[in-house]
């Protein structure tokens, strides 16, 4: 049996969730657009997952707008935001699917500004000064970054964003069933989920949009999601999202007292090791994770030796798996490339133990006393 390390990435489907989903694959199959009665419970039912949604945010159910995942969100957010929009600001430490939003949009003419961040990984209220000066319309900061894990300060950029005629969008996946989430309070105009990072099902997300914000649809069609996001709904992945939503919100505090428990466990004993690189320590994180480096091991190789060893983790993103290249998020902190490149992540779930931290330390230990003797080997 592996141990599983890797809950930034994804979560498995909590029974809960599978046991609401089922039915919606099997006897309740029918259209939610249609008016039939099989079409009507379809609809009822996508209708209280959005309620469920809503209230883990504290957004109003017709803030909801369901989309395909996370991705597809942050798209619809950079897209559709501002018709005919001239500028735009991204934090450099945003994930792929925002990035690479922006730089299409810029392709297309779109001035783009990259908010700088510190050597903790936060952008800081002067450098998204900086970038507005150049008067983007739409700016859009994370509310914790999916490798590092560092949380920013959400309202205080939106309402600086807001003081300069700015919307402000909010990649908040990987926060979500980590962290209070307060649509309302934070001020945001935008802000994107997914339901497979808290023990929802893959291929679900949402965009929380205020309803002073006007979306441009990027998916034409039958005018789904109050013509939003046109396309059938796919019901079963809704509920399971609802009722993931619901979950998340009733069993937060126990789930992060869980995570934060196991993450200075593990840290306590990292400090031991003397040769591990803790990344933005000093500053808030998700309670479950950790993204070190142990320099002169390189973070592949270490990822695919403790594969070997039955224990699962990661390099970074998921969505960046198949890139080479160090982190884009340490760069944007300003982390010597040669460490960057040794850099693993380890996210805790809530079905994580203290017996999983000690296999991470012991095969750690010994994956850094062999690939150093071969390493000093290399060079007799």
């Amino acid at each position: 049996m592996s141990v599983y390390l890797d809950h930034n990435a994804t979560t498995p489907v909590d029974r809960r969730v599978f046991e609401v989903m089922l039915p919606y694959l099997q006897q309740h199959y029918g259209n939610p657009s249609a008016l039939y009665r099989r079409g009507r419970y379809a609809r009822q039912a996508v209708e209280t997952a959005r309620e469920q949604v809503a209230q883990l945010v504290n957004a109003h159910p017709s803030q909801v707008v369901f989309t395909s995942g996370g991705s597809e969100a942050n798209g619809l957010a950079i897209r559709g935001a501002i018709p005919n929009m001239y500028s735009l600001a991204v934090s450099a430490v945003e994930h792929a699917s925002v990035l690479e939003s922006a730089q299409a949009v810029a392709r297309q003419g779109v001035k783009l500004g990259i908010v700088a961040v510190d050597d903790n990984g936060r952008v800081t209220e002067s450098a998204l000064a900086s970038a507005l000066t150049h008067q983007p319309q739409l700016v859009s900061v994370m509310v914790a970054n999916n490798e590092t894990g560092v949380v920013q300060d959400i309202a205080q950029l939106a309402l600086l964003s807001h003081a300069h005629g700015a919307l402000f969008h909010t990649d908040a996946v990987q926060a979500a069933g980590k962290m209070v989430l307060d649509f309302k309070s934070l001020g945001v105009d935008l802000m994107t989920l997914s339901a497979h990072k808290l023990y929802g099902p893959k291929g679900v997300g949402a965009l929380i949009c205020d309803s002073r914000v006007e979306l441009t649809p990027q998916i034409l069609g039958g005018g789904q999601e109050h013509g939003m996001r046109s396309g059938t709904e796919n019901v079963a992945a809704i509920v399971g999202f609802g009722k993931a939503a619901e979950l998340a919100g009733c069993e937060l505090d126990i789930r992060q007292s869980h995570v934060s428990g196991l993450r200075s466990s593990l840290e306590q004993q990292l400090a031991q090791m003397g040769e591990v690189v803790v990344f933005a320590q000093q500053v808030q994180r998700l309670p479950n994770t950790v993204f070190l480096a142990i320099p002169g091991i390189d973070g592949e190789t270490l990822l695919m030796e403790l594969d070997r060893m039955n224990i699962e983790v990661s390099s970074g993103s998921a969505c960046d798996s198949r890139k080479i290249g160090p982190s884009h998020v340490l760069l944007a902190m300003g982390v010597d490339e040669l460490i960057a490149r040794c850099s693993i992540r380890i996210s805790f779930g809530r079905d994580s133990s203290e017996a999983d931290v000690t296999a991470l330390v012991s095969a750690l230990k010994q994956q850094v006393e062999t690939l150093q003797s071969a390493s000093l080997l290399a060079w007799v």
